[in-house]
């Protein structure tokens, strides 16, 4: 126990140091301010003294004192009073500064890594775990600089204090300093008992709001199967298990407070009981008494700073041992040195004896796949559903690496790619689209400089050019949050403008158009291959329609390339892929 108690308290010692590191500037200002309100607290100790032996306690003697003695003492209580304004404000202006820097930095980390860390890596981590790493887990972090600088500038208070007790009357100051063996062990105990809790709540904050984005986010969902009482219940349960966890941080953090705010006080009492007899007995002066009594008054706020600070600790700790494993993440998607091949028009595709496993499993989602997309030339993925065409389509702009065998882009492996080299090279669009809470060129464009007629092009080249000028604003109509004041065509034809707009040499659609119209969908890929300088364009698809306007079909089963050729060569020598073809004409025409 012991030893557990020692590593919570040298692990936030770590963190303390942590933070002054990386803002060391702003803490050395904060404390230099902080020690500043020190000094002038306890020199006010020192001028109230003086004036009760010079002034008060002469005027009482006397029945009268001077307009001078009571001047300069004015003077001193509020030149005094004005230095610790200075500190009090400097502290606090400092302390602020650092801990919205350090937050500001660490978010932003955190969003870095996001970024950076592999699809794969997001997947098995919750969208609602995430915001908590990046917000409050962040936050909580470095919750405890506020009073940081304050308890640092408290010791400085503190041993000036000590030093003035012991420079009063030695034997007074060793009685009332016993409360800070008493203070160190209420904290070294508070600390082991806190931590725990407070790593529970922070845990549960992340899972409330893991809940709350899962409903948000499947409202569709919840809706119309009529799950909202069972979203309320389960969001109901986690918020009171958070509730309890907070109480119970609440109940410890009710008892420490009262102790701390009691020590200071005892010490006091006991220096005014012991001070009272060695008044008596003339061993010591009253001004003296009083400028102790005082300083042990003073000697309550640094000493519950200090308390502040490490009543703050356990929380930090548990939200930076959430947000490490986030900075620490490894995974992240290697980069060749490689510039992509310049040129205009079609972009070349080659895949040779490409496999991929997903993480956790044995199974392979494709194996030996091999085919290639001449420049400017349209070739659809065909297969059923688990055939792993996605997969397959992620692998040729690169969302995720293959296990086995390459993916060429002009020739070169995509891993053998510069940074950027890909993205500048290719565009994605997948069936799932998603829009920003943006306006239609915000949109298209994402803030990239690209001119209004070269985004009514791309929105013609996606058959969405008459709807967008239909809207409100045109190109200024906000889409709301998702796109949700489109329907789901006009979804996929923005996500499609979005990609032709940069005029991508590689053009992958995965199940891009399944929400248009196959009229419409037919307009598309036409305006797509008809254009000056065509992309290559591999499309997955199960349209008839759109299949017969590849230039060469692959015909994708349990993760292998079985046939390629025309749509009809496969479909007079591949069973599988005419019977697939069959049922999706049929199901159209049904629908």
């Amino acid at each position: 126990m012991a030893r557990r108690r020692d590593a919570v308290v040298r692990r936030g010692l770590r963190h303390v140091r942590r933070g002054i590191v990386e803002q060391p500037r702003m803490f050395t200002l904060a404390v230099l301010a902080s020690s500043l309100y020190g000094a002038m607290a306890v020199v006010s100790a020192w001028v109230i003294g003086e004036i009760t032996d010079r002034v008060l306690l002469p005027a009482f003697a006397d029945g009268a004192t001077t307009a001078a003695a009571l001047s300069l003492a004015a003077a001193a209580i509020i030149g005094v009073a004005l230095l610790k304004i200075v500190g009090i404000l400097g502290r606090r202006l400092f302390a602020g500064i650092m801990s919205y820097r350090l937050q500001a930095d660490y978010r932003r980390r955190v969003t870095r890594q996001y970024l950076r860390l592999p699809l794969s890596w997001h997947q098995r981590h919750p969208t609602g775990q995430l915001l908590s790493n990046a917000n409050s887990d962040v936050e909580a972090s470095w919750f405890f600089v506020a009073p940081l600088p304050f308890a640092c500038g408290a010791l400085v208070m503190i041993a000036i204090t000590v030093v003035a007790l012991f420079l009063t009357d030695p034997l007074i100051a060793v009685v009332g300093l016993v409360v800070f063996p008493l203070v160190f062990l209420v904290n070294v105990v508070y600390s082991q008992v806190m931590s725990p809790r407070m790593q529970r709540a922070q845990q549960l904050r992340a899972e409330v709001s893991e809940i709350a984005h899962e409903s948000f986010d499947a409202a569709l969902v919840v809706k119309t199967l009529g799950r909202e009482a069972d979203e309320t219940q389960r969001f109901e349960a986690r918020a009171q298990e958070l509730r309890d966890g907070l109480v119970a941080v609440g109940r410890v953090r009710g008892l420490f407070d009262p102790l701390m705010e009691a020590l200071p006080s005892l010490g006091t009492l006991a220096v005014l009981l012991i001070g009272a007899v060695r008044v008596a007995d003339g061993t010591t002066d009253a001004g003296s008494l009083v400028s102790i009594a005082y300083l042990f008054t003073l000697l309550a706020l640094p000493i519950r700073a200090i308390g502040w600070v490490l009543a703050d600790l356990p929380r930090a700790l548990a939200g930076f041992d959430r947000v490490t494993p986030v900075l620490e993440a490894t995974g992240e998607t290697p980069y060749g040195p490689e510039a992509a091949v310049a040129g205009d028009g079609g972009a070349e595709v080659g895949v040779t004896d490409v496999g991929f496993t997903f993480e956790g499993t044995s199974r392979p989602t494709l194996s030996g796949v091999t085919f290639d997309a001449p420049a400017g030339r349209t070739v659809a993925i065909v297969g059923p559903t688990g055939s792993g065409k996605s997969t397959l389509a992620g692998l040729l702009v690169r969302l995720v690496d293959p296990t086995d065998g390459h993916v060429l882009l002009d020739g070169v492996d995509l891993r053998r790619l510069q940074e950027g080299g890909i993205s500048d090279q290719a565009a994605f669009v997948a069936q799932g689209t998603f829009l920003f809470d943006d306006t239609v060129r915000g949109n298209v464009t994402l803030d990239a400089p690209f001119p209004d007629d070269e985004v009514w092009t791309a929105l013609r080249v996606a058959a969405a050019d008459d709807f967008v000028a239909a809207l409100p604003e045109g190109l200024d109509t906000r889409v709301g949050e998702r796109g949700a004041t489109l329907s789901g065509g006009q979804r996929q034809r923005l996500a499609l403008a979005r990609a032709v707009v940069r005029r991508p040499r590689l053009l992958v659609l995965d199940d891009a158009t399944s929400a248009v119209d196959p009229s419409v969908e037919a307009r598309i890929l036409d305006a797509l291959r008809s254009s000056d300088q065509p992309s290559t364009i591999v499309v997955i698809a199960y349209r008839q329609a759109t299949i017969a306007l590849a230039d060469e079909v692959v015909w994708l089963e349990q993760g292998r390339a079985l046939a390629r050729g025309t749509h009809a060569e496969l479909l007079a020598a591949v069973p599988g892929y005419a019977a697939l073809v069959r049922a999706y004409s049929q199901a159209e025409v049904a629908a």
